[in-house]
């Protein structure tokens, strides 16, 4: 006779154990089901699932390093000074703070709160609110491997320039010479600074149907690259915890230094003017709330699953409610101090060219004898160039010397880092010092980010069972190596357009569809009201209003407006690229060609059908679920010889083919014998029925506020 015996299960115990395959010591087979406590009202009772040895930050100011580094990153330094200035200056601040209040907090709320609570990556996470939504972590993965692919490429371009920032000369300060001494016309037809980011770094192909070959400095600065990322992530956070002292911490020291030189310079006071001046007629154009809401939507890492993993690090007592709104502020105050930085200096690099063109044209009305000397006083260039554009006909073409025009130059993303800003680095004293800072702060910011994005991913591969039996820096070893070869075709001449094509395709529509699929599997599926208690269990603060509002309907309104505006700018914009024209010196639009727009759709096709094919397979249980059920759900995986006989007459019901949940199992009648053992007392209950099967006896009173108990049958 087989016996049923209580015992304490494991403090975090939450899945059901499979049926066992082999004989116990006692000749009897059995099957263990852990029971777990209902939801209770009380904070100091919360009760968290998830894996009882899971790692765990060392401290309160690792976790928050760890997700400024990830949030905090080179988006906030050359994407978004762009979008002030294109969307007037100081008026975009408006929509960016709404659309920061009615989006970025509330999901950032849910990812990092479901990960605490959950105690698990992204899969898991999705796998446990219902098996239908799995596709949902494996479409995140999918995503953040994209992005993980590209992200890495600009941390390589960085390395390239900062080994090249102690030189002295800069090399981009100067154009090169041929053999008789002039410079080279591809050079004198563009900058210096942009002949050293095209010809020198990438050495660009005209189009991506020509890519040339790999460029051996690319492919060892991306080994190089890969190499440090491998050794900060290949133990999890006990080795990337470390490094987020510095990654967080130094850009900051780096934006502090050059704020004080820079409001120091000259131009610096039109730079942030010319930032910061309101215009508000702007905002009653949707353009400008729409890259307001997809500013704030990319700036925190939304739905990379990183939050998720982040979160799930953190003690089930954690204010994660505290550490939203302090990312929140910090993320928005760093966005705009690095605003105020970039223009700084922007302007200062404005007013440089400013003086420059007009000291071109000074020389040439000294040649024209409108103005005695070059070194004229400010009076006597005005009363010559009002004499000029009084002659008519003009004798010769002044050029037009205006601190607006070079300041709407501006440019955003490498153009930014890699031409606009290293040419105001040239014209600062002691330039390479200042050149080694930059680059080492865009080199931390990369890190800090690529780290959060890896270990989004690594914490879901990790939620699978196979991969759990294979040590972390084995799979991290497999990841990096496979990023890296993918990541040749970015070491082509062309790899700066493919990397534009990533950015385009790969990490939008997918990621948007994501964070929206999240938004209702939490507040919907799992239930807003599920979800405000366990905030309120896991912080004591229970959401009010203004949470259940953009949880439940401004939230996934927003999403939805940005999902489909993205597809239909896509399909009316024919998309295209920026090539390197030698000829010319200058950047021609082209359009992609048909086989690459191919492989753009299979990305973004990648990164969406995860999650219908899940949820059709596993709706039509084509799809074997064999998952962590939370919250007292059984599983039943296999069966053994003393428990075949039970297993076939259970599934003789067609109500028993589904999963069969604890409230189920007591709902039906006892009929089996079984023998409770408890402090070694055994009482016989029940005897056995017809066909000899034990069947589970439990307890049916809803009051009974009991622990986790294990029942072996």
């Amino acid at each position: 006779m087989a016996a049923t015996k209580i015992i304490d299960a494991p403090r975090n115990g939450h899945e059901m154990a499979p049926l066992n395959t082999r004989a116990r010591g006692d000749g009897t087979h059995g099957v263990t089901i852990v029971l777990t406590a209902p939801q209770r009202n009380s904070v100091q009772s919360v009760d968290i699932p998830g894996e009882p040895d899971r790692a765990a930050w060392s401290g309160k100011m690792q976790f928050f390093l760890s997700i400024i580094g990830y949030s905090v990153g080179l988006g906030n330094i050359w994407r978004f000074p762009y979008l002030c200035q294109q969307n007037g200056g100081g008026a975009f601040l408006i929509p960016f703070m709404i659309m920061l209040i009615l989006e970025g907090i509330p999901l950032f709320l849910i990812e990092l709160g479901m990960g605490q609570r959950m105690r698990l990556g992204a899969l898991g996470v999705w796998n446990t609110i219902h098996p239908w939504l799995g596709g949902i972590g494996i479409s995140s993965c999918i995503v953040t491997l994209f992005v993980a692919l590209y992200y890495n490429v600009i941390i390589t371009w960085v390395f390239y320039y900062l080994f090249n920032s102690f030189r002295y000369p800069l090399p981009w300060s100067t154009c090169p010479t041929n053999s008789s001494g002039f410079e080279l016309e591809e050079c004198a037809k563009s900058s210096e600074t942009t002949y050293f980011w095209y010809r020198t770094t990438l050495d660009a192909a005209p189009s991506m149907d020509e890519p040339g070959g790999l460029k051996w400095w690319i492919v060892l600065c991306l080994l190089l690259s890969w190499t440090i990322v491998f050794f900060i992530v290949m133990k999890g956070i006990q080795s990337s915890g470390k490094v987020v002292y510095f990654t967080s911490l130094f850009p900051y020291i780096v934006l502090t230094i050059f704020f004080i030189r820079g409001i120091t310079l000259r131009g610096a006071g039109d730079g942030l003017m010319h930032m910061y001046t309101p215009k508000l007629g702007k905002l009653l154009e949707p353009t400008v709330w729409l890259d307001a809401a997809t500013q704030v939507f990319y700036s925190f890492g939304l739905a990379f699953g990183s939050l998720i993993a982040f979160g799930s690090y953190n003690t089930p007592k954690n204010n994660c409610v505290r550490d939203v709104l302090l990312v929140s502020v910090c993320n928005a105050v760093t966005a705009i101090y690095a605003s105020v930085v970039i223009f700084a200096i922007l302007g200062f690099k404005a007013t440089v060219n400013v003086d420059r063109c007009n000291a071109g044209n000074s020389e040439m009305l000294v040649k024209y004898d409108m103005l005695p000397y070059t070194n004229a006083t400010v009076e006597e260039f005005n009363v010559a160039m009002a004499k000029y554009n009084a002659t008519e006909p003009k004798p010769f073409v002044l050029s037009v010397c205006d601190i607006k025009k070079e300041l709407d130059n501006a440019a955003e993303g490498t153009g930014l880092a890699f031409i606009v800003f290293t040419q105001a680095i040239v014209e600062l004293p002691g330039a390479p010092f200042w050149a080694v800072l930059f680059f080492t702060m865009l080199l931390s910011l990369g890190l800090g980010s690529q780290i959060g994005i890896l270990e989004g991913m690594l914490c879901t591969l990790f939620d699978i069972d196979i991969i759990k039996r294979v040590k972390k820096q084995h799979v991290t070893g497999v990841v990096c190596l496979f990023c890296f070869i993918v990541g040749f075709i970015f070491c082509t001449g062309a790899g700066e357009y493919w990397l534009k094509m990533f950015d385009s395709f790969a990490g939008t529509i997918g990621l948007v569809v994501v964070a929206l699929m999240e938004m209702i599997a939490v507040i919907f599926i799992y239930g807003h009201e599920r979800f405000t208690e366990d905030i309120y269990q896991m912080t004591g603060y229970r959401p009010g209003l203004y949470w259940q509002l953009t949880w439940r309907y401004i939230g996934p309104v927003i999403m939805v407006c940005i999902l489909i505006s993205s597809v239909v700018f896509m399909v009316i914009r024919n998309p295209t690229y920026g090539a390197w024209n030698a000829e010319l010196g200058a950047i021609e639009q082209k359009n992609y060609p048909n086989w690459v727009m191919g492989i753009a759709l299979a990305m973004i096709m990648a990164g969406v059908l995860p999650m219908p094919i899940v949820f059709l397979m596993r709706s039509f249980q084509c799809l074997k679920v064999d998952l962590d059920i939370h919250q007292g759900s059984i599983r039943r995986n296999e069966t053994t010889a003393s428990t075949k006989e039970m297993i076939d007459n259970d599934d003789d019901d067609d109500e028993e083919d589904k999963p069969m949940t604890m409230r189920l199992m007591m709902m039906r009648p006892t009929t089996a014998a079984t023998t409770t053992t408890t402090n070694n007392k055994t009482n016989p209950t029940t005897p056995l029925n017809k066909t000899g099967s034990n069947h589970l006896n439990v307890p049916t009173s809803r009051k009974q506020n009991f622990k986790k108990d294990a029942y072996d049958v």
